[in-house]
């Protein structure tokens, strides 16, 4: 995949390539197309779509239906039956409400975007800028992730991961989606060090580290009292960033028309230096979040997919 890389920073900005204009690429510029459109679509009459399109992947998507009953299974264990299934049914629906909701965002004017996201909590933000203070944004893989960082781009300098997609013209699409407000990006190849420079120099990271990654580069911490393979570099960035932690969540809000940026103050007595310790606490924060909204987290991802000593992944079938 070309990319074009900034000499100092290693921003990861991929080509706009001219074979991008060949036929194996025309569905997806018509799918571009189409989300383009959405712009143009009333809210009520878009979110009217999106349940129906959210009922139709729920029936054919099979295996991420089950993904997602597994982890709500063990997340809320004590939930009935039709609880549980009502959940997935729910979050299948919020998750195609951001998806056609993305082809308003990715076109909307600045008067169009501050019409409809609100944001609540960015003096926490403002007052470390202000002084001078360096900050890590922990969020987790809700259905909104989309929005949250690139629309807070607008208001200070961000920067956050991203992983490449095989189509490269959806890859080139949501670089540049993602930066129009001027944040910047990296991959994970390229380390922490990069991160890290870019936090001291005053930006922002936007940080979703709810992701099974394997043992390797984890501790084993409660998520919402299961244990799961957690990420244990947060606490070690404060550290060498000379940062705090601000908790943010983008909510999309079901019964109205937009999206509301949710910054809560920042972490105290974080890190404390234990790992484990760090990373449980890191969970309870996003559970704390994910509790409020728990249709919008992301339960088709396999959160649980390594267990401790080698157990079985709840994925596999009996």
């Amino acid at each position: 995949m070309g990319t074009q890389t900034h000499p100092a920073a290693g921003f990861y900005r991929p080509e706009f390539k001219s074979e991008f204009f060949l036929p194996r690429y025309w569905p997806t510029w018509l799918v571009l197309g189409l989300m383009r459109l959405s712009l143009h679509v009333p809210w009520r009459a878009r979110a009217f779509f999106a349940a129906r399109l959210g009922d139709l992947y729920y029936l054919l998507s099979v295996k991420r239906k089950r993904i997602a009953e597994v982890n709500i299974g063990l997340c809320f264990p004590k939930w009935s039956a039709e609880a549980r299934g009502t959940l997935v049914r729910r979050h299948f629906r919020a998750t195609m409400q951001a998806f056609l909701d993305l082809g308003w965002f990715w076109w909307a004017t600045p008067a169009q975007l501050d019409k409809h996201i609100r944001v609540t909590g960015l003096e926490h933000y403002q007052a470390q800028y202000q002084r001078g203070g360096n900050v890590i944004l922990l969020t987790c893989h809700s259905v909104a992730l989309e929005i949250g960082g690139p629309f807070l781009s607008r208001f200070f300098p961000m920067i956050s991961l991203i992983k490449p997609v095989r189509n490269e013209l959806v890859n080139w699409f949501m670089t540049k989606s993602r930066t129009r407000s001027g944040g910047r990006l990296f991959i994970r190849e390229h380390g922490l060090r990069p991160i890290i420079r870019s936090i001291k120099q005053g930006m922002g990271f936007y940080y979703v580290p709810d992701e099974d990654l394997g043992e390797k580069e984890s501790v084993f911490a409660p998520f919402f009292g299961v244990p799961a393979a957690t990420l244990a570099t947060l606490g070690r960035m404060v550290k060498l960033g000379d940062a705090v932690v601000i908790p943010f969540f983008t909510r999309l809000l079901l019964d109205r028309k937009g999206y509301e940026l949710i910054l809560r103050p920042p972490l105290d007595n974080f890190p404390t230096g234990d790992p484990v310790a760090d990373a449980t606490r890191m969970n309870q924060e996003l559970e704390k979040a994910i509790r409020e909204m728990p249709e919008q987290y992301m339960w088709t991802f396999k959160r649980f997919k390594n267990r401790p000593d080698n157990a079985r992944s709840p994925y596999e079938k009996p």
